[in-house]
């Protein structure tokens, strides 16, 4: 067989239907013939064909029963089959496309139109193969766009990680009275928010955000410690008015140094909830707190949140000026201190999970 040429099975259990299909086809085509259905099923074991011309009235085995055969099993149901028959009536030929031919000649046929008729069905089943061919390669190019794309955020979000880590060491280490304070106010958010969405509070606000990226965040709420005088950040005793004047301004550099990564980075959105966190957690509830004596609501949730979370870590954290109160006491002062230094709301969430802060 030429292996350039289409294979086209015929099925007719008429010999001379058989002869005459091969006068027809064979020179366009790479003709084999099956006498009944049987015959076509053992053919089919060894040889897939580009097209079946399957006739309907044949011993033993119809058409439509043998294509349904065909339909059904993986190998064989997306050979296209038309029909060439005898029959004419109209529901018969609604049975065959309905059983999935696609299409239906009726004998004695016109040698040419039975040609066109071939060629175009072939024609189609060649572009259909195209396009799911075509369909895979854009899938799996998809696929393997995808995974570059995973791959190159991963390595994008290991950087940020790294990148607010390390700036988070190094405050620490300058602040070396403070002991894992970073660690443990970003444990006591993750608490607080926690307890948020399990009581369904502020739940608009926190809706969309990034908790991932904001727990990480936090980490930088004191960065602007980085920009205070050793002799006052290393004090080993309580601070003057006017050292605590200065020590204030930690608040306002730890914005103004996030603002200028901000500027220098490509990628920005990952330090905007690093940004409230540093300007706002010193902030207080009736107004009396620092850089910008923002009251209630004025003052954004995370610094609400930070300012339960780092005064509760301070309470209970010995000083050189002060010993560490017991969980007990810092709850006390913090319950007493709602609606003054701290969102009251925000203190019934910390209240109800007081227990996890003591453990």
């Amino acid at each position: 067989m030429n292996s350039e040429k289409k294979l086209i099975l015929l099925v007719d259990d008429n010999p001379t239907n058989l002869r005459l299909g091969i006068n027809v086809l064979e020179e366009k085509y790479d003709v084999a013939t099956a006498p009944s259905a049987e015959k076509m099923f053992n053919l089919l074991e060894n040889n897939i064909p580009d097209m079946i011309l399957l006739d309907v009235d044949m011993p033993e085995m119809t058409g439509y029963e043998a294509i349904k055969i065909l339909k059904s099993k993986h190998e064989t149901k997306d050979i296209p089959i038309i029909f060439v028959t005898a029959r004419t009536d109209s529901d018969d030929e609604l049975e065959g496309l309905s059983l999935g031919a696609i299409d239906y000649i009726t004998k004695p046929f016109q040698p040419p139109l039975l040609l066109k008729r071939i060629e175009v069905h072939l024609l189609v089943e060649d572009q259909k193969k195209t396009v799911e061919q075509l369909a895979a390669n854009l899938k799996k190019f998809n696929i393997d766009l995808q995974k570059l794309v995973d791959e190159k955020t991963q390595n994008v979000l290991t950087l940020q990680s790294a990148l607010l880590k390390t700036m988070a060491e190094l405050v620490e280490c300058r602040d070396n009275i403070t002991g894992d304070h970073i660690e443990r106010t970003q444990q006591g958010i993750k608490i607080i928010l926690e307890e948020m969405e399990k009581s369904n509070i502020y739940a608009d606000e926190t809706n969309g955000w990034d908790m991932a990226l904001l727990l990480q965040s936090c980490q930088l709420h004191d960065v602007g410690k980085i920009s205070i005088d050793d002799n006052i950040l290393k004090k080993p005793g309580k601070l003057n008015d006017k050292e605590f004047e200065s020590m204030k301004q930690h608040t306002s550099f730890g914005e103004r140094i996030i603002e200028k990564i901000q500027t220098l980075a490509e990628e920005s959105d990952f330090l905007k909830y690093a940004k409230i966190f540093a300007a706002n957690h010193h902030e207080k509830w009736d107004g009396s707190g620092y850089p910008r004596g923002l009251k209630e609501y004025e003052i954004p949730l995370l610094g609400r949140i930070m300012a339960i979370v780092d005064v509760y870590d301070a309470l209970i954290s010995e000083r050189p000026y002060k010993k560490a109160f017991t969980h007990e006491e810092a709850v006390k002062i913090i319950t007493e201190n709602s609606g003054k230094h701290f969102d009251p709301t925000l203190v019934e969430v910390f209240i109800r999970s007081a227990e996890q802060f003591r453990n």
